[in-house]
């Protein structure tokens, strides 16, 4: 499983020009499932998500994670994530979750996250997504698991 996360002042997801989720400051959750994905792995990185101190304290250090910084969380499925890009021109998506498996995990990937006492909003599970964002910094970190 791996999220690719970006620290944000806002962000936004629309399906069909209609707004489906948006957050002021927080962070954006891009989540690839992978085939040997699991709820103990749903678990294991939302709690990595929730922990990762990538917001400035006082000094300017990325010493505070967000939810001491009172931000929000916007899950966005992303299957490209997953995919084996090391031969050929061509990507190949043979280690990404099955549809029904990869909206499984990432329902409970988003329900783990708001068992960590954050607000957190989505997109929607396989639709054709426009995501905007400001990413602060930028900033920008790969977890997996």
């Amino acid at each position: 499983m791996i999220a690719l996360i970006q620290r944000v002042k806002h962000a936004k997801v629309e399906v069909n020009n209609e707004i489906v989720g948006e957050i002021g400051a927080g962070l954006l959750v891009l989540l690839g499932v992978e085939k040997e994905d699991d709820e103990a792995k749903t678990k294991r990185l939302a709690e990595r998500v929730a922990g990762y101190r990538i917001f400035s304290d006082e000094a300017g250090k990325m010493n505070l994670n967000v939810k001491q910084v009172e931000g929000s969380v916007l899950v966005v499925s992303q299957f490209t994530l997953v995919v084996d890009t090391r031969k050929g021109n061509r990507p190949s998506f043979s280690s990404g979750a099955t549809p029904e498996q990869g909206e499984r995990l990432y329902c409970d990937f988003v329900e783990q996250i708001k068992a960590q006492g954050l607000l957190c909003e989505t997109g929607q599970f396989g639709a054709d997504m426009q995501v905007s964002l400001l990413n602060d910094g930028p900033v920008t970190f790969q977890l997996s698991v």
